[in-house]
């Protein structure tokens, strides 16, 4: 089975469908884990800002955090720079991924990569 990969681009700061979009990222991945696949999980665009929220222990989807800490591949650089979740990102030890060096961007996830070399990308 090759690698699943998830990216979230919903924004924690948007209400219930944010919440249920990563919601059902995380429930994917999980589930995709307890079933003996491989899966990553990336945050992109406003979706970079949940390395500040999903560390917190008082979060309904910080038990899907816990038990998919390692499956995060990170954060993308450009856009955590874009929308403000850096700081959070870098504090909470998300790594930051900036192998695509697009013009007028501090670098972004190859998405390329993730394709062609990875497996399927689901997009929530």
């Amino acid at each position: 089975m090759s690698k699943t990969n998830i990216i979230i681009l919903s924004d924690p700061n948007n209400g219930e469908e944010s919440l249920g979009r990563a919601f059902n990222a995380l429930a994917a991945a999980f589930d995709i884990k307890e079933n003996g696949g491989e899966v990553s999980i990336v945050l992109a665009g406003t979706g970079t800002r949940w390395a500040s929220v999903l560390v917190n222990v008082d979060h309904p989807l910080n038990p899907f955090y816990k038990a998919l800490k390692s499956n995060f591949a990170g954060v993308s650089c450009g856009c955590a720079d874009v929308f403000g979740a850096r700081d959070g990102a870098e504090k909470n030890n998300f790594p930051i991924l900036d192998e695509s060096k697009i013009p007028g961007t501090s670098g972004l996830p190859s998405y390329s990569k993730l394709v062609n070399n990875d497996g399927p990308l689901l997009i929530f």
